[in-house]
């Protein structure tokens, strides 16, 4: 065969010309050999299938920091051939990360978990029942004001969480449900909260959890009328998955993988031992605490350590009364979607297949099969 060059009538290229030639000629090449050995490569040379779950700061939520810092997420994602990426967010954004399908996974309360995802039209399932706020969240108030007092105040919160769900709570138990409307809520970022209410003398009022709350009560002619240990169990925090990533196989490796790192991280923090410290230390950086900040804030949270603790928990009749009085404060506060007319329209199933609201319309599902997993060690 005659180069290009050589052929006769044809005038001989130059140097530069035929070097550029060669150049291209080798990656063609090049390329059509990579092509074949990725065509023909084995199938451990697939890329792993990739999952992100978010977080934001929160005692029962921070051990995702050190899940991930530590390796122990990635041992259990090799474990099963997969990749999990953790992001940190505020919650707020977290939320709409979620709904907006950015991330698989993500921490949120029970009552997010409906009116944020479920409501939007996403299936959301639980797969691990953490811990419930047994003191975390509260009502603070500068100058000793009472709650027939907020009338006409400012009150600084993150809006359509259980912040707004602690305080409907909190005035309805006193006998001030008729106040609600008269106080003025001003939506304000988990991440700014603290700074905001402690340099605004004109906000009366806020509603948080810790550490935000230890933060703001370390201030003069601040006090607390309220906190979530006065309703025990109705603030949970969970790690939810949408429904539709755990429909596919590679969605359950991504479940499980994230029920086993996460007990085995509770197993340090929950070990009497002198690494103990050394675990809720690192834990506490997530969040730029103390390790005496960090075990303060876990003497509010009802941590539920073993996996046995929380499936008991999760297959409670007690769970049930509790999401009832959630799902009807988000109908009442139109939070279950413009469109929605009845408080059965967005539907919650529970472990023992039983469903609150429309057989048709679930959308929030409470699967204890990763915890009982992991309460049985069948991996």
């Amino acid at each position: 065969m005659y180069r290009y060059d050589k052929l006769p009538g044809k005038p001989a290229l130059g140097p530069v010309a035929t070097s550029v030639r060669t150049l291209v000629t080798t990656m063609t090449r090049n390329l059509s050999v990579l092509l074949l050995l990725a065509i023909s490569a084995p199938a451990g040379f697939a890329q792993k299938p990739s999952f992100t779950v978010g977080w934001s700061v929160y005692a029962g939520w921070t051990p995702y920091y050190y899940l991930n810092k530590a390796g122990i997420l990635k041992k259990w994602a090799d474990k099963y051939g997969i990749n999990i990426k953790v992001q940190r967010f505020d919650y707020a954004p977290s939320l709409d990360a979620f709904v907006a399908k950015n991330i698989d996974a993500c921490t949120m309360t029970n009552m997010e978990a409906l009116d944020m995802p479920a409501a939007s039209g996403v299936p959301t399932t639980s797969i691990l029942i953490g811990d419930y706020s047994n003191g975390n969240d509260a009502l603070l108030v500068r100058d000793g004001l009472q709650m027939k007092d907020l009338a006409g105040k400012k009150l600084l919160l993150v809006e359509k969480t259980v912040s707004e769900y602690l305080f409907d709570r909190a005035m309805t138990m006193n006998g001030l449900r008729d106040q609600i409307k008269k106080v003025r809520l001003i939506n304000t970022s988990d991440s700014d909260i603290a700074t905001a209410f402690i340099s605004d003398s004109s906000a009366s009022a806020t509603v948080t959890w810790k550490p935000m709350v230890s933060q703001i009560l370390k201030q003069k002619g601040i006090t607390s009328l309220f906190n979530s240990s006065q309703i025990p169990g109705e603030i949970l925090d969970l790690t939810v998955v949408r429904t539709d990533v755990l429909a596919k196989p590679d969605g359950q490796k991504f479940a499980k993988a994230l029920a086993g790192a996460w007990y085995e991280v509770l197993g340090l923090m929950s070990a009497k031992s002198p690494g103990t410290d050394k675990v809720l230390a690192a834990i506490a950086e997530g969040s730029q605490d103390t390790l005496d900040s960090y075990k303060e804030q876990l003497s509010t949270t009802k941590m539920f350590y073993t996996p046995q603790s929380a499936v008991e928990f999760g297959a409670s009749a007690d769970l049930k009364k509790k999401m009832d009085m959630v799902r009807q404060f988000c109908f009442d506060h139109g939070l279950l979607g413009a469109n929605t007319k009845s408080v059965d329209d967005v539907a919650i199933r529970y472990p023992d297949s039983s469903v609150q609201g429309k057989a048709d319309r679930v959308r929030l599902v409470f699967d204890l099969s990763y915890m009982k997993m992991a309460a049985e060690g069948k991996w």
